[in-house]
Formats: C-alpha cells, sequence, structure tokens
C-alpha cells in the first residue's frame, strides 16, 4: 500500500474550482501541506470524473499526495487513483479491496456508535468519521457529533483496531481543527476551508499548523 497521511485531508469537488483548474488548485494545497486528497464528484459523468482524477494525479506527480476517489471504486480503478473511499451505502470496503487490489487506500465512513461496532474494519485502511460539525459542503444524514462524539467513537473504533488511522470531517477550519485533532483524530478533512479559500497555498498551511498544534495537545 502507498504510504499516507491523514493529516491535511482535501476534499476536492469541481463546484468548488470556480473556474480554477483543478489541477492548479491541487497543486497549491500540495504546496501548503494537504497530504491526501480525495475527488469527490457525485453529479459528473464516469467520463469526465475519469479525465478530472487522471489530470490532479498528474498535477500531484512528485508530491507524495495520493489522490483518492470518493464512493466510485470503478473510477478509482480506471483512473489509476490510489484508492478510493466509501460510505456506509457504499460497495463494501472487502469487495473494493478485491478490485482495487493489496495496494490501493481504502476509507470508511463512520458517523455513529453502532457503525463503530458493526463496520467491516479489516478491509479499510482509515476511518473518516463525523460530520464533527454542521457543514453546508456537504449533506449529513446524521446530527452532528461534536468533539465528545469524535473522542467516544474513535475510542470504539480503536478498541476493535488500536493502529486505525482516523480523520474527521464537516465543518473543521484552521480555528478549530486542534481541538478535532486533540479529541482523538489524526487528521482532518476539509472542503471549502481549504478549496473556497482565495490562498489555498496558505489556507493548507494554517490547516497544517493546526493539525500539529492539536497533535501536540493530544501527547501532553
Amino acid at each position: 500500500m502507498k504510504p499516507f497521511d491523514l493529516s491535511v485531508y482535501g476534499v476536492l469537488d469541481p463546484a468548488q474550482c470556480s473556474g480554477r483548474a483543478p489541477g492548479d488548485i491541487a497543486l497549491s494545497a500540495a504546496r501548503g501541506g494537504m497530504t491526501l486528497l480525495q475527488w469527490r464528484d457525485k453529479s459528473g459523468s464516469a467520463r469526465d470524473q475519469i479525465a478530472a482524477v487522471k489530470t490532479v494525479r498528474r498535477a500531484l506527480a512528485g508530491t507524495g499526495v495520493p489522490v483518492i476517489v470518493n464512493d466510485r471504486t470503478d473510477i478509482a480503478r480506471a483512473s489509476g487513483a490510489d484508492g478510493v473511499h466509501l460510505g456506509q451505502d457504499d460497495i463494501p470496503p472487502a469487495v473494493a479491496r478485491a478490485i482495487l487490489g493489496p495496494d490501493a487506500i481504502i476509507g470508511v465512513t463512520i458517523r455513529t456508535d453502532a457503525e463503530a461496532r458493526e463496520t467491516d474494519l479489516e478491509s479499510a485502511d482509515y476511518v473518516g468519521l463525523g460530520g464533527v460539525y454542521a457543514t453546508s459542503s456537504k449533506v449529513n444524514e446524521t446530527a452532528p457529533i461534536g468533539l465528545d462524539g469524535v473522542a467516544r467513537i474513535s475510542a470504539l473504533i480503536r478498541a476493535r483496531k488500536p493502529d486505525m488511522p482516523i480523520v474527521a470531517i464537516a465543518g473543521i477550519n484552521a480555528g478549530n481543527a486542534a481541538d478535532v485533532v486533540a479529541a482523538g483524530a489524526d487528521g482532518v478533512a476539509v472542503i471549502s476551508a481549504l478549496f473556497a479559500a482565495g490562498d489555498t497555498e496558505a489556507a493548507a498551511r494554517a490547516l497544517s499548523a493546526a493539525v500539529s498544534a492539536g497533535k501536540t495537545e493530544a501527547v501532553q
């Protein structure tokens, strides 16, 4: 499996590009400290998504930042992406693993205590936990879990798989990222806090600093 770091996990939606080239935006984020990129397109055609993922991968070549695809294992495979992130209603992680192979990065969303107890963790490489806070960037079917939920659900996940990396998502920005990491996450997944910012590189740098501060607080 390709090494990965969840510290600053960018979720790039074409709607966030505002006319800018996705590859340029992704590269700016990587220069500022983004450590992993998820391509998330809920409405584009399969052909367009495959082309977009290939473009972003070329832009990030040499940066060490993996590119994964939201939901669509078929697009991940066809585009040569580094992996896929799966929701609870997508194909099971074990099936994605069979399709993409042992080297793929496979993430799975967990939103509740019950999902933390029941989700297949052995076939996944990391967990996307949330939503932590209210957000307008995506529709969350469950109520925000807050910092207490991050701590509680992270503990449930790690009781089953102690070394499972966890990235928290929803409503997170440079102002609250440290608290989220201190509560138990290894990193933060961000959409608008990174890609809606006027200066993507500076936004990534601020998020990276906040995550580092949260990790320091967590070990004290």
